[in-house]
């Protein structure tokens, strides 16, 4: 079997090599194409990615800025793998947590697994409000998919492939994880969560979602449960 880790990045310059050499190093087991779609990056990180030499990287390139769902499509289209797994450009998410996210596929149990911030890993001590604010969300994902998720809006979501093929993604932004989640859930897809570790950045290091963006995750919740 073979892996396809999808890399979403808009201006991370700084974190973009350290990231992809963290994927190229973690063992799992499997053959791996690490899958990059720069999202029109206008701090260098282009420049950056032109220079690197990493043997199962691909990189592919977004002429303006479209938002992570969108790259994340040019990603999936791209992928060769069976297995799907999403993992952000900065350095907030463990890639030596693979083989657990894989672990639950690989033996047959799951089709979906979502890597929870909240099960007990690790985390860096940030934002009350935050926290707040995903747990209202993952709350209001689990009343309309009837799931019992602890934490939607993680980046690390791996799942086989052949579910994209039964499934048509449509957010261009941050919508992705609600999205998804919905859809899945419609597909009775078997979903596992595993516990992750999580170094998250304050805003001085980059972070970029914000209040808005969890407004227009509760839309997407709605949008993709009742008319989609």
């Amino acid at each position: 079997m073979k892996l396809s880790v999808i890399i979403p990045v808009y201006n991370e310059r700084e974190t973009i090599e350290e990231i992809i050499r963290r994927v190229e190093e973690v063992n799992v087991g499997l053959e791996k194409e690490i899958i990059v779609v720069d999202d029109g990056s206008q701090d260098g990180t282009s420049q950056v990615l032109k220079s690197l030499k990493f043997p199962n990287l691909k990189i592919f390139r977004h002429s303006k800025n479209m938002g992570k769902g969108a790259a994340l499509q040019t990603g999936f289209s791209k992928a060769e793998g069976d297995i799907i797994l999403i993992q952000d450009a900065d350095l907030e998410y463990n890639p030596q947590d693979y083989p657990k996210l894989l672990e639950a596929i690989l033996d047959g149990r799951a089709d979906v697994v979502y890597g929870s911030r909240f099960l007990g890993g690790p985390h860096r001590v940030l934002f009350f409000w935050h926290y707040v604010g995903n747990k209202i969300l993952t709350t209001l994902s689990n009343m309309f998919s009837n799931l019992n998720l602890s934490d939607m809006e993680t980046c690390y979501k791996v799942f086989k492939k052949e579910i994209l093929e039964r499934i048509k993604l449509k957010s261009k932004r941050f919508g992705f994880e609600p999205e998804f989640t919905i859809k899945v859930a419609k597909m009775n897809c078997r979903i596992y969560e595993v516990p992750i570790s999580y170094s998250g950045r304050d805003y001085s290091e980059g972070k970029k979602i914000n209040w808005k963006d969890g407004v227009a995750a509760i839309f997407h919740l709605i949008r993709h449960k009742f008319f989609d």
